[in-house]
């Protein structure tokens, strides 16, 4: 069976109502990213960072995924699909993908502040309970913080990703602008000669062995489904 590695930014979810950060009326634009999403501005305030994820899990909640996503997931009808999304939400898992790698971290998870990898310490919150209670502690004593990859804070499934970009066939990016590193630098693992399609409806320099699809998510996989389906 052959590979389709697909790598999803912020524009995978915007028609499912999640706002990207960077947009001029984005998420940044009332917080200040250094006192909402840095290691020092969680040392400093780690009840207002508390609040500020309660809030973005609020708005989550009740959110649908897309088209989009609902067609990147029937892609493992005929593909063995590896989704590498740089989104914080759960709307792969929820359309049904069954591979999904977060390199930014995952917004319905906390865990501990002390060793944030530590996976007996972290937390799934369910729709129902999804708050924290600010100085709510983990369980090895320290705060329970976010399961979240802040600016600045190394990427650890990066080299995971990269070994999946590796392996495709197929390369699909969705909505990023490939700004972001390192999730951007995924794209010079590709193989030489291994199709890389891009969809977005911003024009966006990849390079010459990168097809564009300049539209949205759902319309631009409804374009590339019936490409890769038939």
């Amino acid at each position: 069976m052959r590979k389709i590695v697909v790598l999803t930014g912020a524009g995978m979810s915007v028609e499912s109502g999640l706002k990207t950060f960077r947009d001029a009326d984005g998420l940044w634009e009332n917080y200040p990213v250094a006192k909402v999403a840095t290691h020092e501005g969680w040392e400093a305030d780690p009840t207002l960072v508390t609040n500020f994820y309660n809030m973005l899990r609020k708005k989550c909640i009740g959110t649908q995924p897309n088209e989009g996503h609902r067609l990147v997931a029937k892609l493992e009808e005929k593909y063995d699909v590896t989704v590498v999304t740089q989104n914080v939400d759960n709307l792969h898992e929820m359309a049904g993908s069954s591979k999904v790698i977060h390199l930014h971290g995952e917004l319905m998870k906390v865990c501990s502040s002390r060793d944030v990898d530590d996976p007996r310490y972290q937390i799934t919150l369910t729709p129902e309970n999804c708050e924290v209670e600010p100085g709510t502690r983990a369980g090895d004593g320290s705060l329970l913080r976010p399961f979240i990859v802040f600016f600045g804070e190394g990427v650890p499934m990066i080299s995971v990703a990269a070994e999946e970009a590796q392996r495709a066939d197929i390369f699909i990016i969705i909505g990023t602008s490939l700004a972001v590193y390192p999730a951007a630098g995924l794209i010079h693992y590709v193989r030489p000669g291994v199709p890389v399609y891009l969809i977005d409806p911003n024009p966006i320099s990849a390079g010459s062995n990168v097809k564009q699809i300049q539209k949205g998510a759902s319309e631009g996989m409804k374009e590339l489904s019936a490409l890769l389906m038939k």
